[in-house]
């Protein structure tokens, strides 16, 4: 029988199972959501086909009734295990009037939600790293128990924003984790041409932090390695910069057509590490994973994706009136 990883770490039959769920959710949402933009139903997915087991298994590793999340585009899993709903993400999708994030006023990807202490996240690549810093500032000047975790792709490391926000958190020894989801590609730009050292892990040495690297294709291993960041900055010993490897198994956006620069062979050996591919197999291993287990799974999911996407075409779009509302102050009523 397989070592049962899990167990060693703390976490249930139960929890597992839930896990792959919303790695099963996440990755079905994005499907859907690659369905609708074909068929020109919304305009825009930037997906996290190939990252559900970094996201997932982060979440499950921090405190979700207390922490804050600074997350980038791409982590709908990581949302969707801090609370956000099938619904939200279509809603936002289709750019509705409730979408929770911005109300149909942003492109998707751009989480912000207050009910789960989900940051809103800005255009320009790398910015919510310096948001998690002066959050995790905020918080230890008045003596808050969280942590704040922040996420971002490898392209962004060699942004000013990764430096200078790893330089200050450093310094003030702040209850910040930069996690870094190396899916090997910024946009077009390969890893190889980005990283003159190899390793985003190894910049953390830099900067007075840990720098740990971890396999994103396996949500245990990056739970661990959250979870042991998560407890340092609790105990006040401040950040630590992860790296989790994976793969984006999809073009960058849905404006992107990445067999320009990258193989058809590349990514159909990618596949074969697929995270959901590889978690499943281990919980089939070891028992606690039937195929009649996920059979439901599969049916319960398929609902959901399919009554929030039904919801959210017909839900209606913000008034034309609320145009500028949040974009403009405003004082008696009046623009200014």
């Amino acid at each position: 029988m397989k070592e049962v990883r899990h167990v060693n770490l703390g976490l249930t039959d139960e929890q597992v199972v839930d896990m792959y769920r919303y790695m099963l959710l996440a990755r079905k949402i994005d499907e859907r959501m690659w369905l609708l933009n074909r068929a020109g139903k919304i305009p825009f997915v930037i997906s996290c086909q190939g990252q559900e087991a970094i996201q997932v298994g982060a979440a499950f590793a921090l405190d979700r009734e207390r922490d804050w999340l600074c997350p980038y585009y791409r982590d709908l899993g990581m949302v969707l295990a801090f609370g956000q709903s099938a619904r939200d993400q279509m809603l936002s999708a289709f750019a509705k009037a409730e979408d929770p994030n911005s109300g149909g006023r942003q492109m998707p990807g751009h989480y912000g939600d207050k009910r789960f202490r989900i940051i809103s996240g800005s255009s320009p690549v790398t910015t919510q790293l310096l948001h998690a810093v002066g959050v995790g500032l905020a918080g230890k000047m008045e003596n808050k128990d969280f942590v704040v975790f922040t996420s971002f792709g490898e392209g962004s490391s060699n942004q000013g924003d990764f430096h200078e926000g790893l330089n200050f958190a450093g310094v003030h020894r702040l209850p910040v984790i930069f996690l870094c989801e190396n899916n090997q590609y910024a946009i077009s730009v390969p890893v190889e041409k980005q990283l003159a050292g190899g390793s985003v892990a190894a910049r953390g040495q830099g900067y007075g932090m840990p720098g740990i690297k971890v396999d994103g294709n396996d949500p245990l291993a990056v739970f661990q390695a959250v979870r042991e960041a998560a407890d340092r900055a609790r105990r006040g010993e401040g950040p630590t910069l992860i790296e989790a490897v994976s793969y984006r198994l999809v073009p960058h956006s849905s404006d992107d057509d990445d067999r320009t620069y990258r193989e058809k062979q590349e990514v159909e050996e990618a596949r074969k590490h697929d995270p959901l591919l590889q978690f499943k197999k281990y919980l089939e291993e070891i028992g606690i994973l039937t195929d009649a287990r996920e059979s439901a799974l599969l049916h319960e999911i398929g609902q959901i994706v399919d009554e929030a996407t039904e919801y959210a075409e017909q839900a209606p779009y913000p008034d034309a009136q609320e145009t500028y509302t949040y974009v403009y102050g405003a004082e008696g009523g009046q623009r200014l």
